[in-house]
């Protein structure tokens, strides 16, 4: 045979065999892997969608227990549905540390040493505490905007008589009925967003309360002492490990690479107060303060 028959002869076997192959694949319906597909993540259209991530039910008496911790050291800048509070704090569930957590191994490090910028405290809390505490996160989930809601109760369920006299004891050396705090308690429109802002009034920095009331609550200071022994001050925006930068009174941006404890950097917070207190509190003087403070109109 020819040269030219044969590569004709050949290109005719080749798109004979794909024409065969097109047609079995037409007629073959698509196969689904155990799972939905990859890591079981698919979702066939008109399907339900399904919540993220699954996990499996938590002992009742863990979760209880995490529940309860949360709402004494973790509500008042997480919000009470983990997806942000009025105290600044982020939303846990979109967290990827928070996602890839399992038993609050990775919640820990930053539960016990706090924030490298300070925004969040350190808590005492035992590793025990902490996996109770995550726990209670992952029993939300990540999916349609109602799946992760929950309806709170009402939070005014404490006792104002005694709520008066521990705020006096917790309070009293900084804050008055009488004076700043005049009013207070018609200041807001929600008790749940009262009750966030005197825990941790940061929402209040150039913003507002629940119920648009405004706290004029200063913002972070620092002061940074060079090696010749020069003090720059002004409104602290970002430190870490390696930097800290602020914006001195004329608004100029300043910024001073660290090295240890060189240059020496001090931090004016004007919640730190706050903060500290914010390990002490038991969740019925919590409660009882809260129902205080809703009663100074």
């Amino acid at each position: 045979m020819p040269r030219t028959h044969t590569i004709n002869a050949l290109i005719i076997v080749w798109i004979i065999t794909c024409a065969a192959t097109m047609h079995v694949v037409a007629q073959t319906p698509p196969q689904t892997p155990p799972g939905g597909g990859r890591g079981g993540g698919q979702i066939a259209i008109g399907s339900p969608r399904t919540a993220y991530p699954t996990r499996p039910p938590a002992d009742p008496a863990v979760l209880e227990r995490g529940k309860a911790l949360y709402g004494v050291h973790c509500v008042f800048c997480h919000g009470a549905e983990a997806r942000g509070g009025d105290g600044g704090g982020p939303n846990l569930l979109r967290s990827e540390l928070v996602l890839r957590d399992q038993s609050g191994e990775l919640i820990a490090p930053i539960v016990q040493k706090g924030s490298p910028d300070g925004a969040m405290p350190p808590f005492t809390l035992t590793p025990a505490q902490i996996s109770d505490i995550a726990t209670f996160i992952h029993s939300f989930k990540v999916g349609g905007y109602d799946i992760s809601r929950v309806t709170p109760p009402s939070i005014v369920v404490g006792d104002a008589t005694t709520g008066a006299a521990t705020f006096k004891t917790k309070c009293g050396s900084c804050h008055s009925v009488a004076g700043d705090l005049q009013a207070f308690g018609a200041k807001f429109a929600d008790p749940k967003q009262m009750q966030q802002m005197w825990l941790m009034p940061a929402g209040g920095r150039g913003g507002r309360g629940g119920g648009g009331a405004v706290l004029n609550v200063p913002p972070t200071t620092v002061t940074v002492t060079l090696a010749s022994g020069q003090k720059v001050e002004g409104r602290l925006n970002r430190i870490d490990d390696f930097i800290v930068s602020l914006t001195d009174a004329d608004g100029t941006p300043r910024s001073f690479r660290r090295d240890g404890d060189s240059p020496k950097v001090e931090i004016h917070d004007p919640l730190q107060p706050h903060k500290d207190l914010l390990a002490t509190y038991t969740d019925k003087e919590i409660h009882d303060i809260t129902a205080y403070l809703v009663t100074v109109k």
